[in-house]
């Protein structure tokens, strides 16, 4: 899945770049500046484009990017679902 990068997330990217989510590693970016920078409006598109099992590995690969409480949040939902 191809999505153009939102310039408010992804201010360093040059404007209109496109993301390939179907790339781990391009994966792994948009979701750790999804959840450390990003909106509930963001997290809910992360949910709706990603399948859930993909997002929780790609959460696992990143955690230690994102803050305490970030981590934590998501860590107890996984733990709950």
């Amino acid at each position: 899945m191809k999505m153009v990068a939102d310039k408010k997330l992804f201010w360093f990217l040059k404007e209109g770049s496109s993301l390939d989510l179907t790339e781990p590693w391009v994966l792994d970016m948009y979701v750790q500046q999804v959840l450390s920078r990003g909106r509930a409006k963001d997290v809910k598109a992360i949910l709706k484009s990603v399948d859930g099992e993909q997002f929780k590995q790609t959460f696992l690969r990143v955690k230690f990017f994102l803050s305490l409480e970030v981590r934590e949040f998501w860590e107890d939902f996984f733990d709950s679902h």
